[in-house]
Formats: C-alpha cells, sequence, structure tokens
C-alpha cells in the first residue's frame, strides 16, 4: 500500500472506496490538525506556483481558500473576522494593486 499521510478532502475517502480502492485515515484534531493544515496549505501553495493554465490557477486559488477557512475556524475565528484585519491592513498599508517591486534600501 502506497503511504500518503497527507489531509484530503472529506468526500476523497469514498471516492476512492467508491473507485476499488483499499484505504486506511484516521481523524486528526487539535495541534496536529492545525499542523497539518499549516502543511496542507504550503502544498497547494506550491501547486498554484506551478500551476500552467489559469482553470487550475483559479482552483489552486480556490483550495487555498478552504485551507484558510479551516485554519480560520481552528483559531477560534471566523472568516469574517480574518477580513476585517484583512481590509484594515489594506486600508493602514496599502493592497498591492500598484505592482510595486522593492529593488533594494540603502540604510
Amino acid at each position: 500500500m502506497e503511504q500518503k499521510n497527507r489531509l484530503v478532502r472529506d468526500h476523497t475517502p469514498e471516492e476512492m472506496k467508491d473507485s476499488g480502492k483499499t484505504i486506511r485515515t484516521r481523524q486528526l484534531a487539535g495541534q496536529e490538525y492545525n499542523e497539518t493544515l499549516k502543511e496542507k496549505l504550503l502544498e497547494v501553495v506550491d501547486d498554484y506556483a506551478h500551476a500552467k493554465e489559469n482553470r487550475k490557477s483559479l482552483t489552486k486559488l480556490a483550495d487555498m481558500m478552504e485551507v484558510i477557512h479551516e485554519l480560520t475556524y481552528s483559531h477560534g475565528a471566523t472568516i469574517e473576522e480574518v477580513e476585517h484585519i484583512r481590509q484594515h491592513r489594506s486600508r493602514e498599508r496599502g493592497g498591492f494593486k500598484n505592482r510595486t517591486l522593492l529593488i533594494d534600501v540603502d540604510e
């Protein structure tokens, strides 16, 4: 059996069983779940960075949002709270709409 040890979406185990595969799973909780979510976010960010087609990029962005939602809940917050923080930071520090690349700084 091929070892995976990765967080999967809720319907994935059932889909795999339906396709005739034998799988083993276990439920995560607490700090282990939080750490695994962080690993999943890095995995999906890497997938996004390597996506070639626009549709694939959008799918990976949606995956990132799903993981961000779960991380938000794991911190005892709501996505609305995170959005409020994002808006506040954008008002205070700006966003990235100007597309400015900082080349260097003389100290």
